[in-house]
């Protein structure tokens, strides 16, 4: 039993079936052995509550148990639950039974995991980085130059924020979502706000969707030509670096155009948007389009056309698809792996129920699919603004958004230029924020890259870092 939402939808809290731990955990297992997803899986006030992503369907399954002081751990049996579980034990103190490493997800590392043999070594990397980075820590266990094991240990850049969403909204909550990871400002935004139309009943003008989709299409625009530039140099060829370099500013650029901001913060209000985009704009805007894409196109086909870039970006850091379905990647980094996996797509909302966008997919799971998946990616997100820009519709951009209904649970979901974010809401007695819970596509993938660099020589790993491409503080929340 189970109680289903589209996304952006809410329901009443007391809908949300309470099952007993064994048939909690036959549900997530049979929903996931049937190709569903766990989207998100946390504690609250005693109850372990899962979101289950049943892409095929485009629903969202939503159960609950009473967790006690613990219960038998899913992860044995579904991959994809072993970050949740152990964050619920660090956050609750629940404990999942018989997980194989249950360790702390953010705050002080326990021991490492090692391996131990005849000219093997360990290689510690972080958490502080030269130059201006993030602070992550990455294990290795080596063999020679030979990659065993890596074990990512984050938690550096924890900055309490679900816990200050608590109480919510109010004046601070917006700026805390478009800083959750300040690359993806409007990915996280959108979802936020499509959170809250479900649960206020509020409903967006045409044009302010339209809107909404172009910012999130120039966001993923931006970092996916960041991103192949930055590809570039880590394999020595300078000319797509220096290239992309540049036209990510200008893809960055046309964002500020958009609404004064190179992130796009202050774009994006519940019930629409708070700028428009008039007939002069919005000429300029596909004019300046047109140009960067040609730059863009121009520079990312030498990377394509240089057998020396190809030897290096080929059959480095595989992640096979059974690996990524078991781990339940998301974004780019699932659709390397052949896995047409799209929230755009499978669970459409905004603009996206009325105009789709091909999911672009490879097959090699490699860093070359990886970054031929953002090469598709950056084509499609063109003819998607080009067209939306050309067909705007009319009408006002705000619609009203009174306060947000007591006593109810609201699920969105956004894509991301890394993949699905998962926006989950609880409201008290007083339409407050009971609980917020975030869960940014960073988390299901860092994991991808530990099992991408096994068997890999450890000089791949500033590559295959960047293939991946993850968030630190998104994940540290």
């Amino acid at each position: 039993m189970t109680l289903l939402l589209r996304n952006g939808e809410s329901a009443n809290r007391a809908d949300i079936p309470c099952l007993s731990i064994p048939e909690f955990r036959s549900a997530v297992l049979r929903a996931v052995e049937g190709g569903g997803r766990i989207a998100s899986l946390f504690a609250h006030e005693g109850r372990l509550l899962a979101v289950l992503a049943i892409d095929a369907r485009s629903t969202l399954e939503i159960l609950s148990c009473e967790a006690g002081q613990s219960y038998p751990s899913l992860t044995a049996n579904c991959p994809q639950a072993h970050l949740f579980e152990r964050e619920i034990a660090e956050q609750s103190g629940v404990k999942p039974e018989g997980h194989p490493w249950l360790k702390p997800v953010r705050t002080t590392q326990a021991e490492f995991f090692e391996v131990r043999g005849e000219e093997v070594h360990e290689v510690a990397v972080g958490p502080v980085h030269a130059g201006i980075i993030e602070p992550g820590h990455f294990r290795f266990q080596c063999h020679g130059e030979r990659v065993i094991h890596l074990e990512i240990a984050l938690g550096y850049q924890h900055r309490g924020v679900e816990r200050a969403l608590v109480g919510g909204p109010n004046k601070r909550t917006l700026p805390y979502m478009e800083t959750l990871a300040g690359d993806t400002t409007i990915g996280h935004a959108l979802a936020y706000c499509e959170l809250v139309e479900g649960l206020c009943g509020a409903a967006v003008p045409a044009r302010a969707m339209a809107i909404r989709g172009i910012a999130l299409e120039l966001e993923r625009l931006a970092n996916h030509t960041g991103d192949l530039g930055a590809l570039a140099n880590d394999v020595g060829y300078l000319p797509t670096a220096s290239y992309c370099g540049r036209i990510r500013g200008d893809w960055l650029n046309l964002t500020a155009l958009l609404c004064g901001s190179r992130f796009g913060r202050g774009l994006i209000r519940p019930g629409g948007s708070s700028f428009d985009l008039e007939e002069p704009r919005a000429q300029e805007l596909l004019a300046r389009l047109e140009r960067a894409y040609r730059d863009v196109e121009g520079a990312t086909s030498l990377l394509w056309e240089t057998p020396s870039v190809m030897a290096r970006f080929e059959d480095t850091g595989v992640v096979s698809r059974e690996t990524a379905e078991e781990l339940g990647l998301v974004g780019p980094a699932a659709r390397a792996c052949g896995i047409a996996r799209d929230s755009r797509q499978d669970f459409p909302s905004g603009i996206f129920q009325f105009a789709q966008i091909p999911v672009c997919s490879w097959h090699t799971g490699d860093v070359f699919a990886r970054a031929y998946v953002r090469q598709l990616e950056i084509q499609q997100s063109v003819k998607f603004i080009r067209e939306q820009v050309e067909s705007l519709p009319g009408g006002t951009l705000l619609a009203p958004t009174g306060p947000l209904a007591p006593e109810r649970i609201g699920v969105a979901l956004s894509e991301g230029w890394r993949g699905e974010i998962c926006h989950v809401a609880l409201t008290d007695r007083e339409g407050r924020f009971a609980r917020y819970k975030v869960v940014d596509p960073s988390f299901h993938n860092w994991t991808g890259l530990a099992m991408a660099l096994r068997e890999q020589e450890i000089s791949d790993f500033p590559l295959c870092n960047k293939s991946f491409n993850l968030s630190y503080c998104g994940h540290d929340l």
